[in-house]
């Protein structure tokens, strides 16, 4: 048995351009191939990076499906099924909307896939595939699963290898996807399966834990840490603020081989984080803080904000840059907020009537970097030039040096670092603003499961603003 695994881009311009940036291998596909037995010839085709040979023969394609991609995946699953070949969809889009994935492919896994994909192979064995599988839903270990990177012999990526040790995180944010795919559940990988795939990845690549809280379960992240001492390895991964006030914590994580961690700050607005169901985030101190130990441990941070919150003040911006500035982050993101289909927030909006589009990754008018929603203090379009502003503005030569401290550039690998990506995030400023969702100008018309043809359409509720659209494209 064949199958085709497929990584789709976020859309394709009518010149066939696509910004490449910083590309790392697929996680999620490779977790897929891992669960795969001996007998099933495996191929992958990024879209992101080459062209999909969409007459190759094979069993099923496989598509992880997320709200960004999605219209560019009903495109390259309509091009399969147009040649007979079944297409089976997963991932958080998948799970959030599987009706509307189902739409396109014969097979939606909805969430996570390791409990059902012996079955659901078996069942594309005899030809059997059911619309819908029911991935794990309890508590408990995850399975004992390995990568298998294979996948990705002879493309250029980044020397960054994905890993994860847990998913879920537990925290309530109304604009987050992940807690409407996992609610509070969290559950960890076994200890040894982690350890095993660590010695498995390159020495020199650097590691990337993409745990959505790393630190959630304190206890358990302990242990982790102390076993991986011994390793002598090089990683980064993401983190809730607060867990920085914790010593033994941060002293775990550099001797364990930490250098950096993302971190969802989104606020310095407590009405906002309130909002948000973040008011976690200022406890014990503040930012401050909690920033103060983590140099001390040598622990760089790439800091992440979101605007457009109606408790937003006009000064915000402003606000924020300049706690960047004092901070001096390693690197940072200034990022309007966006409603992700099956959170709080969008149900929220959708009944406010302050959506553009209800589903806005499908309609043609919108483009990557526009606001889809009418903000309560601020215009759609003004709040996407307000964010690119501070990205400009952070990563001009002039505040880059500013940051090159001995924090950020005092020596190590994110010192040795620090210029080169700061230059890169430079580089990539407003390059996929105003990027097309799916392949530009494309008229021709899907084929739907259920032997329909369509087009992609949804009503706008009161039309689109300018917001990096059209434009610039």
């Amino acid at each position: 048995m064949r199958l085709i695994f497929v990584q789709p881009a976020v859309g394709h311009r009518r010149d066939g351009g696509y910004p490449r940036g910083w590309l790392m291998e697929p996680l999620s596909l490779a977790t897929l191939a891992g669960l795969c037995p001996p007998d099933v010839e495996k191929c992958f085709f990024d879209d992101r990076l080459e062209d999909i040979d969409f007459d190759m023969p094979a069993d099923a394609v496989l598509l992880p499906v997320e709200t960004y991609t999605a219209r560019r995946s009903y495109e390259i699953a309509s091009a399969f099924r147009e040649r007979g070949v079944p297409v089976i969809a997963g991932g958080f889009h998948a799970t959030l909307m599987p009706d509307e994935v189902g739409r396109y492919a014969e097979a939606v896994v909805v969430g996570e896939a390791e409990g059902v994909f012996d079955e659901l192979l078996d069942d594309l064995r005899h030809r059997t595939l059911r619309p819908r599988y029911a991935g794990i839903a309890s508590a408990g270990e995850l399975p004992a699963v390995l990568a298998d990177r294979s996948l990705y012999r002879g493309r250029r990526y980044l020397s960054v290898r994905l890993l994860e040790a847990a998913r879920g995180c537990g925290n309530v944010c109304d604009f987050c996807a992940i807690h409407a795919f996992y609610g509070k559940r969290r559950r960890r990988r076994p200890l040894e399966t982690v350890l095993s795939e660590l010695r498995s990845l390159p020495p020199r690549a650097l590691k990337f834990f993409v745990d959505d809280n790393f630190t959630a379960d304190p206890a358990a992240t302990k242990e982790l840490l102390r076993a991986m001492i011994p390793l002598r390895c090089r990683w980064v991964t993401q983190m809730s603020i607060h867990a920085a006030h914790d010593e033994e914590l941060l002293n775990l994580l550099h001797r364990a081989g930490c250098v950096g961690v993302l971190v969802g700050f989104e606020s310095l607005e407590v009405e906002t984080l309130r909002r948000m169901g973040k008011t976690f985030n200022s406890m014990r101190g503040g930012y401050e803080v909690a920033l103060d130990n983590l140099r001390r441990h040598r622990i760089a941070v790439y800091a992440t904000f979101v605007f457009g919150y109606d408790s937003d003040k006009p000064q915000v911006f402003e606000e924020v840059f300049d706690f960047a500035m004092r901070q001096e982050f390693y690197v940072a993101a200034f990022n309007h907020l966006i409603p992700f289909p099956g959170t709080p927030l969008h149900a929220r909006l959708e009944q406010e009537g302050r959506l553009f589009s209800s589903a806005w990754w499908l309609d043609p008018a919108y483009r990557f970097g526009m606001v889809p929603f009418a903000p309560l203090n601020i215009s759609a379009h003004e709040l996407t030039e307000k964010c690119q502003d501070l990205r400009r503005r952070f990563y001009s030569l002039r505040r880059i040096l500013a940051r090159c401290n001995r924090w950020n550039c005092g020596g190590g690998y994110l010192g040795r670092n620090f210029l080169p990506v700061n230059l890169l995030q430079r580089f990539e400023v407003g390059r996929r603003t105003g990027f097309p969702l799916g392949r530009e100008g494309r008229t021709e018309p899907l084929l739907c499961v259920n032997g329909e043809r369509e087009e992609f359409h949804t009503p706008a509720r009161s039309g689109w603003e300018g917001g990096g659209g059209a434009a610039g494209v």
